[in-house]
């Protein structure tokens, strides 16, 4: 009597899975050999929307040359001798094949819902009638002119030669220039002179010179930041402990 094939306990392998429409397409599948060709098939159909009927089976090995067509359903992996790393090819033999033409790869391909402006303006509901109706309840200016009218509220009260102090930080300084400066953004700025060198210029910025002012001492920032008054230059050993 002939001696069953006895199969290690786990006889799994792991393959490489590709597809012949999906070129980008690669998947990584463990199964055990005693896995028949059709139920591997079928687990297969659900990666990779090829059809079981439509579908033919290619064990290929670290090289890509074709090892053996796996051609029996009914037959287990193990009948074709697949070790780690062999790849597991799917050829799809239907032309009308959902993974035919590219379009699963290249979404450019699939056609894109349109509908005209005035389908679009007969819909009981829709984002561009809320926008208009919230507009109207809400009446404002343009966002970038409402912020440039308040930094020009902000600059009226302050001049150059005003001391100041800049946040973050309460850097105190001297204002040096107010107004605008395309090079730098629209709207507002303001220019000031450091005490200490905890700026990041003379004054000079993208080749454009504002106000002069030792290296090092020139920061220019949204009026915001500034608040003017009496900020005389702090004693550097004012927080010096006294010796005893």
């Amino acid at each position: 009597m002939a001696s069953k094939l006895q199969l290690p306990a786990d006889d799994s392998v792991t393959l490489i899975v590709s597809h012949s429409n999906l070129t980008s397409f690669s998947s990584d599948v463990r199964v055990s050999q005693q896995t028949t060709v059709e139920a591997l098939k079928e687990k297969l159909w659900k990666k990779t929307g090829t059809s079981v009927a439509s579908m033919r089976l290619e064990l290929r090995d670290e090289t890509g040359s074709r090892v053996a067509d796996l051609d029996r359903d009914a037959a287990p992996l193990a009948a074709y001798s697949p070790y780690d790393g062999y790849r597991l090819h799917i050829v799809d033999l239907d032309p009308s094949s959902v993974t035919s033409g590219g379009w699963l790869e290249d979404t450019s391909l699939v056609e894109k819902y349109t509908i005209s402006d005035e389908a679009y303006d007969k819909l009981g509901t829709n984002f561009r009638k809320f926008k208009e109706n919230m507009v109207s309840k809400n009446p404002v200016m343009d966002d970038k002119q409402q912020s440039d009218n308040q930094m020009e509220e902000l600059c009226a009260n302050i001049k150059v030669g005003d001391r100041c102090e800049v946040e973050p930080g309460a850097k105190r300084g001297t204002v040096k220039f107010v107004g605008k400066a395309e090079a730098l953004g629209r709207g507002f700025w303001v220019g000031v002179q450091y005490d200490e060198p905890l700026g990041k210029h003379d004054g000079m910025v993208k080749r454009v010179r504002f106000f002069e002012c030792p290296q090092g001492h020139g920061a220019i920032v949204r009026p915001e930041k500034v608040k003017v008054g009496d900020f005389p230059e702090r004693d550097p050993f004012e927080d010096e402990e006294e010796e005893i």
